[in-house]
């Protein structure tokens, strides 16, 4: 363990700085000042108490060891610390920056002080390892001869993918956009993420030995049969990629956009990508426009941190819930993940926050949006119903839809292949992650549905697992738990 009276002797929470607003603004790098100090970190790493039963390991999917690479942070022991890191996470840089930190809020100490900054630690402790050289390549002690078809290069099929070349067989991972990376390269903006991140990591991988294909649309390019016919086995991790959307009177008008159609559009932009207009803009933008985000989640937050930087009017994001409250809610008590009202980046960068709001329909001119009506709403007996007197009409020239995902996409390759599905419209899978199919699993939120970085990881590592243990008889993969339990939690 680390310091055992460190959280007495430390007892603020410390983070790195943010960049100042009108500073970040000007770029789409991330948000956060380069550096933080080991002195510091090792200061935080040593609030990591002595808590007996460490409920941050049940709070992350994963079962990062969470107090044991906080100890050896503080005793400056950072090799050491990476490598507990690495046994449980793939891609501790990814998790680092884009989980909500569960484990966080499930943190003894969080009962009544601020939690141990687990995930500032964990990202630290990789961006070290990479400063130092200490991530290479780490090759299998044999080859199988199989051959393993991982369909989506989200961190599902990712951490899959690079689990099973471990152990020796030969992958490959179809991804049908032109790069690799899935909603990682092209649904979470440069401000959170910088693409060199992917980037340097795919570059391990592609040492270890797995084949990345782009642009190759199973199902189209390639047909479930002759995947079935060329491959030992078959991971499904194409993701949750049908978008929820809004059909309500007005629809139909020109500069009404899904995120998912808005977001990618920018990081081409950042990536180099020639689809900018005479100002460098790309086909949807938000410069000058006053925008209207319909969805208050993480993906609402990302339209609203990208419209700032493209020079939008106006933003207002709207959100059919009610604000909520400035403590975790008594609804989730701790150790669950609490319900607050949370501020991210790009909240602090502008834009109206608007909650307990729907909106009835959408008005425009010669066949573009110029606004839209809504009213106020409320929570009766578990369904929304409308205050009266409330509606209310809101200029929007660009209208940007964030409501979430409500499956996996099914004409084509999941139809051909004939997965049977749950009762959501997800791909169906059983203990041992495998669909109706002899041969072919699945893992990530095409099993699972829209859900965290940090479950498609765990996923994608249990799946790897029994893919191997199906190829091979048995397997020395780590296997964290099963679907069914999942399920449960």
């Amino acid at each position: 363990m680390a310091d055992p009276q460190g959280f007495l002797k430390h007892t603020s929470r410390e983070l790195p700085a943010r960049r100042p607003v009108e500073l970040r603004l000007l770029d789409w790098k991330e948000v956060y000042e380069d550096k933080f100090s080991h002195e510091t970190l090792q200061k935080q790493a040593s609030r990591c108490m002595d808590c007996g039963i460490p409920f941050c390991h049940n709070g992350c999917p994963l079962g990062n060891l969470i107090p044991e690479w906080n100890d050896l942070v503080y005793k400056d022991s950072w090799r050491e610390g990476i490598d507990r890191l690495h046994a449980t996470n793939n891609f501790p840089e990814f998790t680092g920056r884009l989980c909500p930190a569960p484990c966080e809020a499930s943190c003894v100490l969080g009962i009544n002080q601020q939690p141990v900054t687990i995930k500032q630690v964990e990202v630290e402790l990789i961006e070290n390892a990479f400063d130092e050289g200490w991530v290479t390549p780490v090759y299998p002690t044999r080859l199988t001869g199989k051959k393993i078809a991982v369909v989506g290069s989200g961190p599902a099929g990712l951490a899959a993918a690079q689990q099973l070349t471990r152990a020796g067989h030969t992958v490959t991972v179809f991804e049908r956009d032109d790069r690799i990376g899935g909603l990682m390269r092209y649904g979470i903006p440069e401000f959170k993420m910088e693409k060199s991140v992917i980037d340097r990591r795919l570059a391990q991988m592609e040492a270890e030995g797995t084949i990345f294909k782009t642009g190759v649309n199973v199902g189209v390019d390639i047909t479930a049969e002759q995947l079935r016919e060329r491959f030992d086995a078959i991971v499904l991790a194409g993701g949750a990629t049908i978008a929820r959307d809004l059909p309500i009177p007005g629809r139909e008008l020109d500069g009404i956009h899904q995120a998912m159609e808005f977001l990618p559009l920018a990081n081409r932009v950042q990536l180099g990508d020639d689809i900018t207009d005479e100002d460098g803009l790309p086909p949807i933008h938000a410069k000058g426009k006053k925008v209207v985000i319909i969805g208050g989640g993480d993906t609402g937050a990302d339209c609203l941190g990208t419209s700032h930087r493209h020079g939008a009017e106006s933003v207002h994001q709207f959100e059919i819930m009610p604000r909520p409250p400035e403590e975790r809610a008594g609804s989730t008590p701790w150790p669950t993940y609490p319900l607050m009202y949370r501020v991210s980046s790009a909240h602090e960068e502008g834009g109206e926050r608007v909650f307990s709001v729907n909106t009835e329909r959408f008005v425009g001119k010669d066949g573009k949006v110029t606004g839209l009506e809504a009213h106020e709403v409320k929570m009766v007996n578990g369904r929304f119903e409308k205050v009266e007197g409330t509606d209310f009409t809101l200029e929007a020239d660009l209208v940007l839809l964030a409501m979430g995902f409500v499956g996996p996409q099914k004409p084509g390759l999941l139809t051909d292949l004939g997965v049977g599905y749950d009762g959501r419209g997800n791909v169906q899978r059983d203990k041992s992650w495998a669909t109706n199919i002899p041969g072919v699993f699945v893992a990530g939120d095409m099993g699972r549905g829209q859900s965290l970085i940090v479950w498609a990881i765990a996923e994608g590592r249990a799946a790897a697992a029994a893919v191997d243990k199906y190829l091979e008889g048995e397997t020395a993969l780590p296997a964290p738990i099963p679907p069914t339990a999942v399920a449960q939690r």
